[in-house]
């Protein structure tokens, strides 16, 4: 579904949205940030994420009454001293990942800049040659990861073999499919299942050098 369809769906049922906006931060969609759709996203600020606060996570709500339930949440369901109202965990930053936080957001600009540009590269070598996700038109991306999908799941994995054997490492993009998983009730998601298999992330980092790029490129166009 189209982020507008949806909106409008959940407007017409009093549905609430809520959106895992882990790797989000910084993307637009039509000259809005991905935040400003649904009712609640949920920001991940882990150490491998574009911004990041070492561990922990960004909660970003449109209502008083939202903010007031998240906050019960994350703080043991104290409301007040001694009162409490549900349940709730700890789950407050510490000054020390805000203030790492604070620091890196300094920076975003310049690293936003340095992972396009790499990404850019990597394009220029393997366009023509594999696969890639299609991000949709009018959203400007953050570039989090360069996802590559490869024809079959033994041509993914001799890619990662061979590109390991001189010390690049690579990541399987969510994988396993996440209904696979012994918690999860199965089921016949056969897309899913066979995307999984095929995708594969090449390092993308801030400061990543343009001849090491060269270099995975054409061992993986030398592969295939």
């Amino acid at each position: 579904c189209h982020v507008e369809e949806i909106e409008k769906i959940a407007k017409k049922h009093s549905i609430k949205v809520i959106y895992d906006a882990a790797h989000a931060f910084g993307t637009l969609y039509n000259n809005k940030s991905l935040m400003d759709y649904g009712d609640i996203s949920t920001v991940s600020t882990h150490a491998t994420k574009l911004f990041h606060t070492i561990e922990g996570g960004l909660v970003i709500t449109k209502t008083a009454d939202d903010i007031k339930k998240i906050d019960l949440l994350r703080n043991f369901g104290h409301n007040g001293m001694d009162i409490f109202k549900g349940v709730g965990i700890n789950a407050k930053n510490s000054e020390f990942h805000a203030a790492m936080g604070l620091v890196n957001l300094k920076y975003f600009e310049s690293i936003l800049k340095d992972r396009k540009n790499a990404c850019v590269q990597y394009d220029s070598y393997l366009n023509e040659k594999i696969t890639r996700p299609e991000i949709p038109k009018n959203t400007v991306y953050n570039y989090s990861y360069y996802p590559i999908i490869f024809e079959s799941e033994q041509q993914t994995l001799k890619i990662m073999d061979r590109l390991q054997k001189i010390n690049i490492g690579t990541r399987r993009y969510f994988y396993p499919s996440l209904d696979s998983l012994e918690y999860v009730n199965p089921g016949y998601l056969p897309v899913c299942h066979d995307l999984s298999k095929r995708v594969l992330c090449l390092p993308l980092y801030y400061g990543l050098p343009s001849k090491d790029i060269e270099t995975i490129c054409n061992k993986i166009l030398k592969s295939l």
